[in-house]
């Protein structure tokens, strides 16, 4: 598996004439209401990395105290998520009956299943204080096996996810194996999420343990093969290659990726399916209003338009 190590100063693959990086994602940006967020995937130069197929960047942003995040009850269907926090908290509330607060480096995974419900907030001490918010979600698709199990909850803290320090870069394994250690994390499929934080001269090798591999800058700037990347891009890698990151000045990012989709996936608002027709069916429950309910939440988000 990748592993921390000294890093041979040319990091281009024998015969290769190009960079090992298959394609560069700039994010879009997309109000979802309280706060803008960059949207990474799905993007057209690529829909999915491995198994992850929308990938958001939320903030930073800050509320004044009395303000706050209000993600209303909304559902979910044929993936997992995994909220994964820099900055604030977020309180997770869902229709299995579950209240998680999310504080920054613990982990919050959702599978959805055949169908769940949750909200996202500022807790209450949150609102009164103020805070400023940042973080990422991320969306894996379940496995055309796991598309319709059961819904489950899991929270993780800190302090149970492994990490690994060598060469100037701390490497936190939040999700599958990779750099010699596995997280506590069970997931449907092979898949893999790292956060990275990289001092200034630090090197991190990234061996290809994995067919589809991506790195987001979250801050600061990196270093692969000659060619530079600063926050906010997303650079998916050659598969094979094994990857040099440097940096200069430091930076925190998170490496990603897994096996292919057991084939392709249609994205609908909060749907995610194999097939068109579990996308239908989840449009007329949330309707119909037969998903379910968040205690203590009696507003929803209504099912749009188009």
């Amino acid at each position: 598996m990748s592993r921390l190590a000294d890093a041979d100063p040319d990091c281009r693959q024998q015969g290769d004439a190009g960079v090992p990086v298959e394609t560069v994602i700039i994010p879009n940006m997309r109000d979802i209401g309280d706060f803008s967020v960059r949207r990474i995937l799905p993007a057209p130069k690529r829909r999915a990395v491995g198994p992850f197929v929308f990938f958001d960047h939320m903030g930073p942003t800050t509320f004044n105290p009395g303000a706050g995040l209000d993600v209303r009850p909304h559902p979910h269907i044929g993936l997992s998520t995994l909220t994964y926090l820099y900055e604030g908290s977020i309180l997770h509330r869902d229709s299995l009956g579950f209240k998680q607060l999310i504080a920054p480096g613990a982990v919050n995974w959702m599978t959805a299943g055949r169908g769940i419900v949750h909200s996202e907030r500022s807790s209450d001490t949150a609102r009164a204080q103020g805070q400023t918010l940042m973080g990422l979600q991320v969306w894996v698709a379940l496995p055309k096996a796991f598309e319709q199990c059961a819904a489950q909850f899991v929270h993780y803290s800190v302090a149970s996810l492994p990490e690994i320090e060598a060469d100037g870069a701390r490497v936190r394994v939040v999700a599958g194996e990779c750099f010699g250690a596995h997280a506590r994390l069970e997931t449907q499929s092979p898949l893999f999420y790292a956060d990275v934080n990289l001092a200034p001269g630090g090197v991190l090798k990234i061996d290809a343990d994995y067919t589809e591999r991506a790195i987001y800058l979250v801050t600061g700037a990196i270093e692969v093969d000659g060619c530079c990347f600063s926050d906010g891009q997303m650079a998916v890698l050659k598969p094979a290659a094994e990857i040099i990151v440097r940096s200069a000045t430091g930076a925190v990012f998170v490496v990603v990726g897994g096996e292919p989709l057991d084939g392709p996936r249609h994205l609908w608002w909060n749907f995610v399916a194999s097939d068109r027709e579990l996308i239908e069916q989840a449009k007329a429950d949330w309707r119909e209003g037969k998903f379910g309910h968040v205690p203590g939440d009696t507003d929803f988000i209504p099912l749009p338009e188009a």
